[in-house]
């Protein structure tokens, strides 16, 4: 998938903003040995290994951070294009107000409109702490919450779709933290293979030393609930420098 470049909004701005031997060197030590029968047998049985059984577990439990609770959801609205000012008004009036009510146990982590990529889009990204529990106890308040839900109703006017995610954050990624700003945003989306979360995981957290100069690893997430097998990572520049060049 594309990657997408983003903004951060004014109110989202305030608010923080040893090596395995090859199968060639087994082979070449074994011609060395003194051939006879029992030792034939025994250096034919030293190409084979032992079979070790896949992992079973949960990618949630291997690969997030075992220290924290944290449940992430995104969401992405495709905004009618004359409608995107309003729509941005209208977030910007009553998102700031759920994040800094301490009944509702989420926080705004930011809002962006999309340069480049999708375009008239809008993406949130939320952070529930205390996981699934808290994510019900926040929707069910919201529920009763009048104000919300005249939000809602306005703000099916101004969109043609929308779609969100469940997500949880990689154990080798910085948690998303206030940035000094302005700042510009990337957000690359990755489809894997069925099977291969693991290995992705493991080779970012070996590589995920080498991109942070200034601060640029904002967040690195994987899907839970809605399309699986996701990765979201995302990157923030000071819009001051160069512009941002991460490789895939």
């Amino acid at each position: 998938m594309a990657p997408r470049l983003c903004i951060i909004s004014a109110a989202a701005r305030r608010l923080f903003t040893k090596p395995r031997p090859r199968a060639g060197d087994l082979a070449a030590a074994g011609a060395v040995r003194f051939y006879s029968k029992d030792s034939e047998g025994s250096w034919f049985r030293s190409l084979f290994v032992h079979k070790v059984d896949p992992r079973k577990d949960a990618h949630s439990t291997l690969l997030s951070k075992k220290e924290t609770s944290n449940l992430y959801k995104i969401q992405f609205h495709n905004v009618k294009p004359e409608c995107l000012d309003a729509y941005n008004s209208l977030t910007e009036a009553v998102l700031p107000k759920l994040h800094l009510d301490e009944d509702y146990p989420c926080s705004l982590v930011g809002n962006w409109n999309t340069w480049y990529g999708e375009q008239d889009q809008a993406v949130h990204l939320w952070r529930f702490s205390g996981g699934y529990p808290a994510l019900m106890d926040c929707m069910n308040k919201l529920k009763n919450n009048k104000e919300y839900l005249e939000f809602r109703k306005e703000r099916s006017k101004m969109l043609l779709s929308r779609r969100n995610q469940l997500l949880l954050e990689f154990s080798f990624w910085n948690e998303p933290q206030p940035r000094a700003g302005p700042n510009i945003y990337e957000l690359r989306t990755y489809k894997l293979k069925p099977g291969t979360m693991i290995e992705w995981g493991n080779n970012w957290a070996r590589a995920i030393k080498y991109r942070q100069e200034n601060q640029e690893a904002v967040g690195g997430f994987f899907s839970q609930i809605g399309e699986l097998y996701v990765v979201h990572h995302l990157w923030g520049r000071l819009e001051a420098l160069k512009p941002l060049s991460v490789p895939s």
